[in-house]
């Protein structure tokens, strides 16, 4: 039997009718975005999931705004891509032809090509002038709305961790603690390198450069802490950059905001731990023992607070300069917490 015969005798293909490939392609769609569901519950422990933290501010709400139309448009786009293409996948298969046969060449479609380079272009500039619009009102104060006057804050990035400097004197260390409900101004600035302050749940980026100083606004609309991290790469210890804004109630704030300054002022308070927890302990261990730098307990340096101050104050070999710029007040409370571990054995 000759080749026409078999041909004859083998079942013929049967072309997929435009029912089956529309059917075929919403599954294959469906299955997509059930993907995405999934990988949502398979987030759920996070707090954020896929959607940004918070937001626990008005300027943090304004971020996520922005977020979910840019994830909408995007996801749009998308769906209408992808889905286009499975169904020419589908509509304009090969169906058995010689894969040497090229298909018809097809010219005059310059409509067509205008449009489709058009409607990119409008949909890009619609998304640029919208974020333009929304970013000046993120980094702004609604007093109106704000239980009494701002309160500044000065921050400092250093390596490798964040000092925070209150009007009246108060010095705190990764922790800054704030009134919920009050717009907080943040005076931003580095002592060394690049760093960049991100408490994603009330705000967005802002970058720590040294000599200059950067002017930021949130208010958290509830009280509870939030975490963050410093957002740019500055140095071996980075990832220990961690930071946290502790929102309380007005009248706690205010409490332990005067309670505060008058402890530090008679060097009754726990600066020194919190800035030897904050400033040494990344590298030394919470208890001196060393970690990534080297034993402190028992060392003779202890017993020497001018030399102490010297390498705080200018660093040495891949120490870097931790204590630069403090103020006696700090500089002294950490003097005096470092003398417990003078007498203690580097091997115990």
């Amino acid at each position: 039997m000759g080749h026409q015969g078999l041909a004859r005798l083998a079942p013929r293909r049967r072309n997929a009718t435009p029912g089956k490939i529309v059917r075929r392609t919403g599954a294959l769609v469906f299955v997509a975005l059930l993907g995405l569901v999934l990988a949502h519950v398979a987030l759920a422990g996070d707090p954020a999931g896929l959607s940004p933290r918070g937001p626990d501010s008005p300027q943090a709400a304004k971020i996520e705004g922005i977020y979910w139309l840019l994830i909408a448009i995007t996801g749009g786009i998308f769906v209408l891509v992808e889905g286009a293409l499975i169904l020419f996948v589908f509509r304009f298969r090969n169906r058995g032809r010689s894969r040497t046969l090229e298909g018809p060449e097809i010219h005059g479609a310059t409509r067509l090509e205008l449009i489709w380079t058009a409607i990119p272009v409008v949909i890009l500039a619609a998304i640029v002038a919208f974020v333009l619009v929304k970013l000046p009102g993120i980094n702004s104060a609604d007093s109106a709305k704000a239980a009494g006057p701002p309160l500044i804050v000065k921050v400092e990035g250093r390596q490798f961790y964040w000092n925070f400097l209150y009007p009246n004197g108060v010095i705190q260390v990764e922790r800054m603690r704030v009134p919920a409900n009050r717009d907080v101004k943040l005076l931003i600035n580095s002592e060394d390198v690049d760093h960049s302050w991100w408490i994603p749940a009330l705000q967005g980026k802002f970058d720590a450069i040294p000599g200059k100083t950067n002017h930021l606004w949130f208010r958290a609309d509830r009280r509870g802490t939030f975490e963050g991290q410093c957002g740019e790469f500055c140095g071996y210890e980075h990832p220990h950059m961690v930071a946290a804004v502790q929102a309380v109630p007005s009248s706690d704030f205010q409490s332990w905001y005067d309670r505060e300054a008058r402890a530090q002022a008679s060097g009754t308070s726990d600066l020194g731990k919190m800035t030897f927890d904050g400033a040494c302990a990344t590298c030394h261990g919470f208890h001196a023992q060393g970690a990534f730098g080297p034993d402190l307990r028992g060392n003779p340096i202890l017993q020497q607070p001018a030399a102490i101050k010297t390498l705080l104050q200018n660093g040495r070999n891949k120490m870097p300069a931790v204590g630069k710029g403090w103020s006696s007040r700090q500089m002294n409370a950490l003097l005096a917490y470092v003398k417990r571990f003078a007498g203690s054995s580097g091997g115990g």
